[in-house]
Formats: C-alpha cells, sequence, structure tokens
C-alpha cells in the first residue's frame, strides 16, 4: 500500500511526463506536495523505488522513469470514451510512459595524455561509454590520465580526460596541448610575453614555456570519469 504523499507524488511525476517528457525537479515535487524540505522528496522517491513504482535513470540530472502506477494514478486522455475509459485503467507502457533517453554515448579513446612532462598521445581504435550528461555540443574524445601534475584541479592519474575537440581555447582552460607535433599534454593554457605557457596544477611542477609555433591546441577539457577500484 501507498501512503497519501506517495500517491500524489507518483501521479505528479507521471502528469510531468506525459506532459513534456521530463522529470519534475526536487523543487517543483516539493512544491506540488507543500513539503517543508527536498529531504522529504527524497525518502518518498526511494520509498518507491523499494516498491517498484520508480527507478532512477543513472548517470542523468532529473531523470526518473515510472515502472508501475497505482490504478487511481492513471491520467486518462480528456476526450477519451467510456469505451476508452474502461481500457485505460491498465495503460501499457508505450501509451504512458516516454522511453528513457539514452544518457551513454561512446565516444573515441585514444590512448594516453600526460599530467607531467609531455609524452606521445597514442592514436588507438578503443571507444569509451560516457554519460551523455557530461558532454557538452561538439565532438569529443577520451585519454586516460598519465601523472599527477593536474591533482590541484582534482585530475588524477587514471583518470579519463573527456575533450571537446577545438582548435582554440581562452587563457585559464584546461587544454590538451600538442608540443613540437609528437608530444601531448594535459594544462591550464597561458599567453604571455610571445609566449605560451602550459601551467601544472601542482606545485612541485614548473609551467612549461614555448614559442606559440611549437604549441598546438588540440582540445579542452570537458569533464572526467573516474574508476574506483
Amino acid at each position: 500500500m501507498l501512503t497519501a504523499k506517495q500517491h500524489e507524488l507518483i501521479r505528479f511525476i507521471q502528469a510531468r511526463l506525459e506532459e513534456t517528457g521530463i522529470s519534475p525537479s526536487f523543487e517543483e515535487m516539493k512544491e506540488a506536495l507543500d513539503l517543508k524540505s527536498k529531504s522529504g522528496v527524497h525518502r518518498l522517491i526511494s520509498a518507491l523505488e523499494e516498491r517498484g513504482f520508480l527507478r532512477r535513470l543513472p548517470n542523468r540530472a532529473r531523470a526518473l522513469e515510472v515502472i508501475k502506477t497505482p490504478e487511481d494514478s492513471v491520467v486518462r486522455p480528456k476526450a477519451a470514451s467510456a469505451a476508452n475509459d474502461a481500457t485505460s485503467i491498465a495503460p501499457s507502457r508505450e501509451a504512458n510512459i516516454p522511453e528513457p533517453a539514452n544518457d551513454v554515448i561512446e565516444i573515441p579513446l585514444h590512448g594516453r595524455i600526460a599530467a607531467g612532462a609531455p609524452i606521445e598521445a597514442l592514436e588507438g581504435q578503443n571507444s569509451l561509454p560516457v554519460p551523455a550528461a557530461l558532454l557538452g555540443p561538439g565532438e569529443h574524445y577520451a585519454l586516460e590520465v598519465s601523472g599527477d601534475s593536474m591533482i590541484e584541479a582534482g585530475i588524477f592519474d587514471g583518470d579519463f580526460a573527456l575533450v571537446r575537440r577545438t582548435t582554440d581555447a581562452r587563457d585559464g582552460e584546461i587544454v590538451v596541448a600538442l608540443v613540437d607535433n609528437e608530444d601531448a599534454t594535459l594544462k591550464y593554457l597561458r599567453r604571455e610575453s610571445g609566449k605560451v605557457r602550459l601551467d601544472p596544477a601542482n606545485a612541485s611542477y614548473e609551467a612549461q614555456i614555448y614559442e606559440p609555433g611549437r604549441v598546438a591546441i588540440q582540445g579542452k577539457l570537458a569533464g572526467l570519469l573516474r574508476r574506483y577500484h
């Protein structure tokens, strides 16, 4: 049995999904149910998950899928006939619940990149599945990070850098810089006194300074993936 608030919440979520295809935010759910805090919404959603009514879609914000609904939570079409009403009590999933968007895409994985002294960026044919929410517009690829020169920026050895392909970047952005057409490194980009400076995020390392013609921007950091062992 569901509580009155659980009934109310699942009715609200399903109605919003049917109307917009997007689940409501926690703030919207809090307001709709006249709750004092978002923690109450979390508790209701967890209870509905445990009872098999809701599923949270991983790696996506505001992503809820209605698995099943109590009979009185069905939102019926406004112009439905009596016959249609009789059959709408047990609706098909296709008719009432939007399919969740595909939230994982595959991008090319091009070997390892240094977060220390430059090393060769290996081109490879592998791919890496990535939550779409981590990527913005544009073409992306991934590189496995080697070294610790960017740890103060939260980038660690073994992380996967998700890179948006571009040949231009602003000062202060973290970029993939190709040095002398053979060595790639992940650093903060700075330009000063007619030089290109690649700054680490680790006090143990010094900046790398090059003539502009020696450095080509290959992309800028869009996100990170980390595996926990």
